[in-house]
């Protein structure tokens, strides 16, 4: 049985297409990629909305990050497409679709280590203000830029590590950094895979309390990869489900981790005919 029958065999898990929503803030339709005869996602349809948290759940090997890798750019798809509100924009660069609102934090800190943990956010206004590397920029630009990379230090609770270099920051301090980062960036839609992988207990809180202010935002769509369940009934508006590269379930919360056949894929008793 395929993802998409699935979706209608269980109650209370629906596919958004089914019902009336606002225009999607991205999209995707019929999304696949094969690595020579292995099919990594295969014909995903899915839609994301402003004001709507998505975690996207499955086992081990589902195609989790390689759909986020297809709707970010760092991978081409090998058919199907990507939507930024009514752009097509499947064929992309990850720098290209940045610039149209795409903001993507990886499971891997992604930082210049050796500039000051200030200059690594000052870095991200300057790009989303259009302010480049001019030579000559007067004072008070370069005032205003640090004034503004200032309140993402504020948010992100590093204000007190503003001058240390980066790669001198604790592991939990460098995930709360590259999310100041996206902040900085200002992107309408926030892409965040695993974002407290490699944390402590004590350290993943101060994460998921500044993407709860993002997801405060109604203007903002967020997804997230995440297999911490924690995690996933703290932020969750939505959850999908993927296995074997396809889309198996889509829904509330609830209604998804209740349903036998996701239970089922978790605890790996699937077969192919259920599957």
């Amino acid at each position: 049985m395929s993802g998409h029958r699935l979706l209608a065999s269980w109650p209370g898990i629906h596919s958004k297409a089914t019902l009336f929503m606002p225009q999607p803030s991205l999209s995707t339709n019929d999304l696949t990629i094969r690595f020579g005869g292995h099919v990594a996602v295969n014909q995903v349809t899915c839609a994301f909305h402003p004001g709507e948290t998505t975690v996207i759940v499955g086992p081990n090997g589902a195609g989790k990050t390689t759909y986020f890798n297809l709707m970010s750019g760092q991978l081409p798809a090998s058919s199907g497409s990507v939507h930024k509100g009514e752009v097509d924009i499947t064929n992309m660069s990850p720098s290209a679709r940045a610039a149209h609102g795409i903001g993507r934090a990886f499971q891997l800190t992604n930082l210049f280590p050796q500039l000051s943990v200030l200059e690594n956010i000052r870095l991200a206004v300057q790009a989303r203000a259009g302010a480049g590397w001019g030579l000559f920029r007067p004072a008070a630009k370069l005032t205003e830029l640090t004034a503004k990379a200032e309140t993402y230090l504020e948010a992100a609770q590093l204000t007190d590590k503003a001058f240390m270099p980066a790669s001198a920051l604790p592991h939990g301090d460098q995930r709360k950094l590259e999310v100041a980062l996206l902040m900085a960036m200002e992107p309408d839609i926030y892409m965040f895979d695993e974002p407290t992988a490699g944390m402590s207990l004590d350290q993943a809180p101060a994460v998921l309390e500044l993407i709860a202010k993002i997801k405060a935002d109604p203007t903002k769509t967020v997804l997230l990869v995440e297999h911490k369940m924690d995690v996933v009934r703290a932020l969750a508006d939505r959850i999908i489900v993927l296995h074997n590269g396809e889309l198996l379930a889509d829904g509330a919360p609830d209604a998804v981790m209740a349903s036998q056949i996701v239970r089922d894929v978790y605890l790996g008793t699937a077969t192919e005919e259920t599957a």
